[in-house]
């Protein structure tokens, strides 16, 4: 091995040479050793960035699994599905009990409760005939529940009368289409019920609405009243049912003005029976629109109009042109 010796050339150092030369000599050998790994590390390094190629090895690193995550219903197709709360059991997990529970507004009722059926040819028959004397009577003796629920409405608010009401629920009627056709949500929610208000407001995202009351060809009346409670005995709520008949204008627009429906110009007949109703137990509440009844004999609606582009021959022709 070799070593460093400082008498072959200073031989005259060889008499001052402290005590513990030989551990200082050890140490420069592993100094040195050191030295020389460093070196044969930056001599590969260098190989690297001038890509210098040698031959290649004897053994090649063989591809490892691929470590990727199924999700556990893409095997699930071909075979049945285990029920995790039966899995869990099993495992010793506390499965914890769902329960399916469902928002309510008390401020109104879910539906119309016994709704009217209005008779068969209604503002077509003449009372003076004969099919209209006959509807007519039948009307006043199904009319006993109706006046037991106006006499409970009576005891919840003393000012309603079934003269004065009619023409109270046609206001509320054109207030609440007036402010539909204008977006106005604040004045809406006051004056339709929440279960109406999604009904009305359904569908009309981006479109125009144009709609005018024009007259009434007769004047409202109030066919049909009852008086239901809900989730408990004492909570009672008030509705009432009412025969209108007028002539009205309607016209939708899509968001890029196009006619879909009506026609603001042409006013059209229009039988509708309006169901209003009021939450009695509040004190604060008020008469508000809840519904209509739409009879099975009513006629179909208008269809909606679908507008569709068309290219005459000339357009066709430059359209292929530019193409190609």
């Amino acid at each position: 091995m070799w070593c460093f010796k400082p008498e072959r050339i200073y031989p005259e150092a060889a008499f001052h040479l402290p005590y513990n030369w030989g551990k200082m000599a050890t140490s420069l050998t592993r100094t040195f050793g050191s030295l020389r790994i460093v070196a044969r590390r930056g001599l590969k390094n260098a190989e690297l960035a001038l890509n210098i190629q040698h031959p290649g090895p004897l053994f090649l690193p063989v591809r490892t699994k691929k470590r990727h995550f199924i999700p556990p219903a893409v095997g699930m197709k071909g075979k049945k599905e285990e029920n995790p709360e039966a899995k869990a059991r099993a495992a010793g997990i506390v499965f914890r009990q769902q329960y399916l529970e469902r928002p309510i507004n008390i401020a109104c009722s879910a539906g119309v409760f016994d709704p009217y059926i209005p008779p068969e040819g209604d503002a077509r028959l003449s009372t003076l005939s004969k099919e209209g004397l006959r509807q007519r009577t039948e009307q006043i003796r199904q009319s006993a529940a109706s006046q037991l629920a106006i006499r409970k409405v009576k005891e919840y608010d003393s000012q309603f009368s079934t003269k004065t009401f009619a023409e109270q629920a046609q206001e509320i009627f054109i207030e609440a289409h007036n402010a539909l056709t204008q977006f106005n949500k604040e004045k809406l929610h006051s004056l339709v019920t929440e279960r109406c208000y999604p009904e009305m407001t359904r569908g009309n995202r981006y479109k125009t609405i144009r709609w005018r009351f024009v007259e009434s060809l007769e004047p409202p009346r109030v066919v049909h009243a009852r008086c239901p409670d809900m989730v408990t005995k004492g909570n009672l709520y008030g509705q009432v049912t009412v025969r209108m008949h007028s002539k009205q204008t309607l016209a939708i627009y899509d968001r890029f003005g196009r006619l879909m429906l009506g026609s603001e110009e042409q006013p059209k007949d229009v039988l509708e029976y309006l169901v209003i109703e009021r939450h009695l137990v509040n004190p604060y509440s008020r008469w508000r629109l809840h519904g209509k009844i739409v009879p099975s004999w009513a006629p179909p609606k208008d269809p909606v109009i679908k507008v569709t582009v068309y290219f005459g021959p000339l357009i066709i022709f430059l359209f292929r042109l530019l193409d190609g």
